[in-house]
């Protein structure tokens, strides 16, 4: 279209497969069914035990109310908690309405994980590792599904967001759908790799949802990648210092994380506090 070569992940063309060659299909849970059984799950089960177990901190949901449409959230990811706590702070009519680009190595390597997660949070599968998707974001953007997608590919190891990939761009330009931008800030803390059950304590976590990233005509996925990830960055920053010194000093606004891995854990590991307050690290708390 515009001498843009598409990520593999986002090609409509293909589909993604188990070892043994059979496709993954998971327009079952896309069903009336199935989404009255997922709703029972998100509002009986997932929400309150988001809330019970996190103090949640939501700001922006103005934007994701004034949309019209389908559109992709984008969000930095640090915890198998962050879809979670996205999808249970989403207004009620748009998270009836949203599926979650999730990595087929992991969830959808044995049957009870595929199911549980499609039921739970509506997933369809991904490759990580130059592969592609087994019912394509197209189809269900032109169906008038909303998508999660994480483009860093994986869990932050350290709580610090890494480098996106080019699928959510492209997705955004070739589909022309609007990008809200979300940053998640504390998930790392709550429920860090290794861990099936956030920490005790109700720890702080914030989820912040961004002006609407509206791909124009002309637009090619280079061209968008940047808005994007300079977005998500800042709702970051926004949480750690202040919406007004993020606007004034760009990334400046907030310290640079440490350059050694164990010191931007331990740093991480430290459940945020608004405006850059962070309490110190529970080993460390008596």
């Amino acid at each position: 279209m515009s001498g843009e070569l598409s990520p593999e992940s986002a090609s409509p063309q293909s589909v993604a497969r188990r070892h043994d060659g059979s496709r993954f299909r998971t327009g079952w849970a896309r069903t009336p069914p199935a989404n009255a059984l997922r709703e029972i799950v998100q509002v009986v089960g997932l929400g309150p035990i988001v809330r019970r177990e996190v103090d949640l901190d939501v700001h922006g949901l103005e934007y994701v109310r004034e949309l019209e449409g389908p559109a992709l959230f984008v969000a930095n990811h640090s915890s198998h908690l962050d879809t979670a706590v996205l999808l249970t702070t989403l207004p009620k009519e748009r998270r009836r309405r949203t599926a979650v680009a999730a990595a087929a190595d992991y969830f959808f390597d044995v049957w009870w994980r595929a199911s549980g997660s499609s039921i739970a949070f509506n997933t369809f599968p991904i490759e990580r590792k130059g592969g592609s998707l087994s019912s394509t974001p197209a189809d269900l953007i032109a169906d008038g599904w909303s998508i999660v997608v994480y483009p860093e590919g994986t869990r932050s190891v350290d709580g610090v967001m890494g480098r996106f990939r080019m699928g959510g761009a492209w997705l955004a330009v070739h589909n022309q759908v609007p990008v809200i931008p979300v940053g998640l800030r504390g998930t790392y803390a709550a429920m860090p790799r290794g861990r099936g059950w956030p920490v005790p304590g109700r720890p702080r976590v914030s989820v912040r949802y961004g002006m609407p990233i509206v791909p124009r005509p002309d637009e090619t996925p280079r061209e968008m990648q940047p808005k994007i990830v300079k977005a998500v960055r800042a709702l970051v920053a926004e949480d750690e210092a202040t919406w007004w010194e993020v606007q004034r000093h760009g990334e400046d606004a907030v310290a640079k994380p440490p350059n050694a891995r164990w010191a931007r854990i331990w740093q991480q590991a430290a459940p945020p506090e608004p405006g850059g307050r962070r309490r110190s690290p529970r080993i460390w708390r008596h």
